[in-house]
């Protein structure tokens, strides 16, 4: 029996459905805020505050690892229900809170692992969603594209010391925005150019110390239609450290767009 502690996002859809079929043993513990597993008989709708009632659910079904999925949004601590754990823990998941949303989900971690539950990484059941090294579309970046590559993999990797950002978009070899916690749709939003198109590049990597088990990044179809509205010509990723959702749509996106998506 495992534990799924879902959070927002299609990625926990991706991870019910790929468990369905291999017919293991699983239950819920639904951190939504619209409860959109409610409809499941194994689902336990529950607040992030409620520590010993997921602790107890997971014990009582036998869960002795558990796997977060989708994102966990940082809660109004004001207005959020507790247990007598709860009450325990919250000041821990405050303090974390201070450092974004992921430093919420790894301070969990914590609090499961000292009551003797594992955390298994997001892609256990799932590996076929990340992508190896290649180009995934028609369009290939050129050697203007391969420039500005360069530069942002060279600013991530001088972000990455400080653990500061995931995300950056370079166009001319100028950094245009840096990923910061307005998240990558933020970034995407401060990229938007009427000047150019089909011009610069998204570059994800993860972070140096990002926590893989909780904090995996995600690309869908709805970050290449940010990035085609930013007026970039593509997105990079790096090979085997992100979900990629809906890859044939956004390939088909990517073809249709003249658009490349490359793996390093």
């Amino acid at each position: 029996m495992i534990g799924l502690i879902f959070g927002e996002t299609s990625f926990p859809l991706e991870i019910l459905k790929k468990i369905k079929q291999t017919k293991k043993k699983y239950i819920i513990i639904d951190l939504t805020i619209s409860k959109k597993f409610r409809k499941n008989r194994k689902s336990f709708a529950v607040s992030i505050g409620q520590f010993g009632k997921i602790i107890n659910i997971l014990k009582k079904n036998n869960c002795k690892k558990v796997l977060f999925a989708g994102k966990v949004n940082k809660p109004n601590f004001s207005k959020l229900k507790l247990d007598f754990k709860g009450v325990y823990y919250i000041p821990r998941i405050i303090k974390a809170s201070k450092l974004g949303d992921a430093a919420i989900l790894k301070e969990i971690i914590k609090i499961l692992d000292q009551n003797k539950i594992k955390t298994e990484n997001s892609l256990i059941f799932n590996p076929e969603l990340t992508l190896k090294k290649g180009n995934y579309s028609k369009i290939k970046p050129n050697k203007q594209d391969q420039l500005d590559i360069k530069k942002a993999i060279k600013t991530l990797n001088n972000l990455r010391q400080y653990n500061f950002s995931q995300g950056v978009v370079v166009r001319n070899k100028k950094v245009i925005s840096i990923e910061g916690k307005g998240g990558t749709k933020r970034m995407l939003e401060k990229s938007k150019s009427i000047k150019f198109r089909n011009c610069g590049v998204l570059v994800k990597f993860p972070k140096k110390k990002q926590d893989l088990r909780v904090d995996l990044p995600t690309i869908g179809l709805k970050t290449l239609k940010q990035s085609k509205t930013a007026g970039l010509k593509g997105i990079v990723i790096k090979s085997k450290q992100h979900v990629f959702l809906d890859k044939s749509k956004c390939i088909n996106f990517a073809n249709k767009n003249r658009m490349f998506i490359s793996v390093k």
